[in-house]
C-alpha cells in the first residue's frame, strides 16, 4: 500500500492556503472592491432635487405676502387717522378683472389633470389658456387705471388713490412675473432639464394660485376700506 510523507502532506496544505500557488487574485480585481474590478461602471450622477425649488417658491411667496401685509397695516392706520381721506369708487371692471383671474386659476388645474393623465398636449393648451387669461386681468388694470384717470382720480390726488394704485400696481407686477414663468413653462423642453415638468407647473401653481388669492384679499380691503 502506498504511503505519503509528511514533506508532501505539507506542501499540499501550503498550495490550498495559498490558492494553488497561481498568484492571481481572487475574482473581482484585486483593489478589495466587490464590484467586478475594471469593468465596474460608476454611477450616473442624481439629478438635483427639486426640493430646492420648492423651497424658493415658498420663500418668494413669503416674501410677497409681509410686503403686502405692511402696505394693507400702512393702508388701514392711514385711512383711520386721515382727515384727508377721500373713497375711491372702484372701477366696475374690477369685479370683470376677479372673475378673469378666479378663471385662470381654474383652467390651471384642469391642466394639471391633463398632465397627470399624460395627455400633455392637452396640458399645453389649457397652460395657454391660463396665460392668456393672466394677460387679459393685465389688461383689464390698464383699463381700470385709465377710468379713474378720467375721473380726474390720480395717484397724488388723495391718500386713498395713492393706496390704490400702489395695490393694485404692486400686484399687477408680481403678477407679470407669474405670466413669464407661465410662458417659460409653456415653452421649455423638459427632457434634459433639472426639473419634471410636472414639478414645474406644481410650483408655478402655487405662485400663480397666491396671487390669486392675494388679489381678492386686496380688492376686499379696497372695498371695505372706502
Amino acid at each position: 500500500m502506498p504511503t505519503t510523507t509528511p514533506v508532501h502532506d505539507i506542501e499540499l496544505i501550503i498550495e490550498n492556503v495559498g490558492g494553488g500557488g497561481t498568484g492571481k487574485p481572487p475574482a473581482g480585481g484585486d483593489d478589495g472592491n466587490s464590484g467586478g474590478g475594471e469593468n465596474k461602471k460608476s454611477p450616473k450622477p442624481t439629478p438635483p432635487n427639486a426640493r430646492r425649488y420648492y423651497t424658493g417658491m415658498a420663500l418668494g411667496i413669503v416674501s410677497i405676502l409681509m410686503f403686502f401685509m405692511a402696505l394693507a397695516s400702512a393702508f388701514l392706520v392711514r385711512r383711520g387717522t386721515s382727515s384727508d381721506w377721500t373713497p375711491v369708487h372702484l372701477p366696475p371692471i374690477l369685479w370683470l378683472n376677479t372673475v378673469v383671474l378666479l378663471a385662470s386659476s381654474a383652467s390651471m388645474e384642469f391642466a394639471h389633470r391633463r398632465l397627470a393623465h399624460t395627455d400633455v398636449s392637452g396640458f399645453r393648451k389649457l397652460w395657454i389658456i391660463t396665460t392668456g387669461l393672466g394677460v387679459c386681468f393685465l389688461a383689464g388694470q390698464l383699463v381700470a387705471w385709465k377710468e379713474l384717470a378720467n375721473q380726474g382720480v390720480f395717484i397724488a390726488s388723495n391718500p386713498a388713490s395713492s393706496f390704490f394704485y400702489v395695490f393694485t400696481a404692486a400686484h399687477a407686477v408680481h403678477l407679470f412675473g407669474g405670466i413669464g414663468a407661465l410662458f417659460f413653462v409653456s415653452v421649455r423642453k423638459f427632457e434634459r432639464a433639472r426639473i419634471s415638468l410636472s414639478a414645474a407647473s406644481e410650483i408655478v401653481s402655487y405662485y400663480w394660485h397666491f396671487m390669486d388669492a392675494l388679489w381678492v384679499f386686496l380688492l376686499a380691503l379696497l372695498y371695505l376700506g372706502k
